[in-house]
């Protein structure tokens, strides 16, 4: 028993204390959402209260990366934290003078993005620190889970909250979980320095990528494969998903609420699976055919369905193998980079993974407006033929949108398996 506290204690602590931080957080977010578009009435001003969040992250992010190598990372993630509290309740005192407005929020995002920039390789790295190299797939299924109860409770809580005392409250809540979180990081957790190397002390912001391309090829194919299923999975998936099951059951907003929270569901059951399981032997293995799976059951299930039951399942079912695949993939990245080059590593991983999701986005939906949905609408020979497949009428292209980037993503995931160019991530 003792054996197994202290192996797992810093870890727990700092695990439990930055959920709660995330829970305000996102409840914030979310809360910002709806007061955005309850003032403007567009969702421009939604589209741009993301941007604002997403475009500094990954444009510090090399930065990031290279001083959580270089600094505690203890006192990196302390310090994003408190600048992103701060953030907040400079919100909060210019919401109670009764001069809110928009660009407020705008402003508020960007600087809160790019202090996720500093937080999140600083966090990926001292994970590797406090955790044994044995555990570090159950303790990313302890992060999946966590994620996906702050994504399950995070709308409903925010928006019980705004009922009963509007924006003041939630950002209130916001600033206490912040209180709680950076508590148990100062008092209960405990993260040594990593050692640093002449070379690696001398490494710029852009030395993550460097190691990867010189020092662990496989590893950077590795990235740039899920950097090309990200943009597939984001040119259908989460983005399209409400507009298809509106456009097919006529503006049923229930419907998609309970295909939504599904989703969260699968994710729960995938992050207790991956917390539990033993560390797959073949952990590459399990990271494709995961992938695969998930295109095929979400994807393509939401292609060939025709109701809610179908679609929820997809949902569910769809997304339960994604924490297994983000466990092992994380863990291959911990136990393939030395400790000094971690946070250049996994700030370099983020930027080349994540990159794709917005140009997935806009090719998604011009695809669907002017490719798909006309092409079903014609009529003609080759859409008659589809019709048994992905039926007719409105949502009908996008579902053939969904069927091709199932196939073609389990494809690809499928022709991954024992490829040579990565067996020395698994040697």
């Amino acid at each position: 028993m003792k054996h197994w506290y202290s192996e797992w204690k810093n870890f727990f602590f700092l695990w439990f204390g930055q959920s709660i931080s995330q829970l305000g957080s996102r409840m914030t977010a979310f809360a910002l959402v709806l007061w955005s578009y309850e003032r403007a009435r567009t969702v421009t001003s939604v589209a741009v209260l993301a941007l604002c969040s997403y475009l500094p992250e990954m444009i510090f992010t090399f930065l990031g990366g290279s001083v959580a190598d270089r600094a505690s990372r203890k006192a990196v993630m302390f310090l994003s934290d408190l600048t992103a509290a701060l953030a907040t309740l400079a919100l909060l005192l210019v919401m109670r003078a009764g001069m809110l407005q928009l660009w407020h929020l705008y402003a508020i995002n960007l600087l809160v993005g790019m202090t996720n920039a500093f937080q999140s390789p600083a966090s990926n790295a001292a994970l590797s620190q406090i955790v044994p190299p044995r555990h570090y797939a159950r303790a990313s299924g302890m992060q999946s889970f966590s994620a996906a109860v702050n994504t399950l409770a995070c709308p409903a809580l925010s928006s019980a909250v705004m009922a009963f005392g509007g924006l003041e409250w939630v950002l209130l809540i916001d600033l206490t979980s912040f209180l709680v979180g950076a508590g148990m990081l100062l008092a209960l957790v405990r993260i040594p320095r990593a050692a640093q190397t002449e070379q690696t002390a001398r490494g710029g912001t852009l030395d993550g990528l460097r190691f990867l391309r010189r020092e662990r090829p496989a590893l950077l194919r590795l990235i740039l494969f899920f950097t090309f299923v990200n943009l597939l999975a984001s040119m259908s998936g989460n983005g399209l998903m409400p507009a298809m099951i509106l456009a097919r059951t006529g503006g049923d907003e229930l419907a998609v609420g309970t295909v939504s929270s599904c989703i969260g569901v699968g994710t729960l059951m995938g992050s207790v699976l991956a917390t539990a399981m033993p560390r797959p032997r073949r952990p590459l293995r399990l990271v494709f055919f995961s992938c695969a799976v998930s295109f095929l059951l979400c994807d393509c299930l939401w292609a060939l369905g025709r109701g809610v039951e179908i679609w929820a399942f997809a949902a569910l079912a769809g997304n339960l193998p994604l924490p297994l695949l983000n466990a092992n993939l994380t863990t291959l990245l911990r136990a393939s980079v030395p400790m000094d080059r971690q946070g250049r590593v996994f700030a370099a991983q983020g930027s080349l993974q994540f990159c794709s999701i917005p140009l997935g986005y806009l090719m998604g939906g011009l695809l669907s407006d002017h490719l798909a949905e006309p092409f079903m609408r014609a009529g003609g020979p080759a859409a008659k033929a589809l019709v048994p497949l992905v039926g007719s009428g409105a949502g009908s292209g996008m579902a053939l949108l969904f069927l091709l980037v199932g196939v073609l993503g389990a494809a690809a995931c499928f022709a991954q398996i024992d490829r040579r160019a990565y067996a020395s991530l698994e040697g």
